[in-house]
């Protein structure tokens, strides 16, 4: 067994590779699988409008089921912005701090996938 250290998007994972013997190469060769491994393109980030010094990601892919805040609210730390669907699941995603909503980058029925910018805040 051999230990690597692979990083998929951003997350470190330790993985252990076992060598085969000449025995087991021959019957794989016998297959005649093919397998081909294709480089998937890393996806653009989503970049604020520049606007608030606070942002709230995506802490999960989902669906955007309801926004309840606007442009120019003023919230509390506890608050609920918005209401994001996962694995048929509701989740409240709150306002980290006190502030001001800046920019609602998302609306109803879009969906989401990790990291991306939901709100920022002033």
């Amino acid at each position: 067994m051999r230990k690597f250290k692979v990083t998929v998007n951003g997350k470190t994972y330790e993985v252990e590779v076992e060598e085969m013997k000449a025995e087991e190469e021959k019957e794989l060769s016998k297959k005649e699988e093919i397998v081909e491994v294709k480089e998937v393109p890393k996806q653009e980030e989503k970049v604020s409008t520049g606007k608030g010094s606070k942002v709230v990601s995506a802490p999960m892919p989902g669906t955007i089921l309801d926004v309840r805040v606007k442009e120019g609210d003023r919230v509390k730390r506890g608050d609920v912005l918005l209401i994001l669907e996962a694995m048929k699941m509701e989740n409240e995603i709150m306002a980290p701090e006190d502030g001001i909503v800046a920019s609602v980058n998302v609306s109803k029925g879009a969906s989401v996938n990790t990291g991306d910018v939901l709100v920022t805040m002033e």
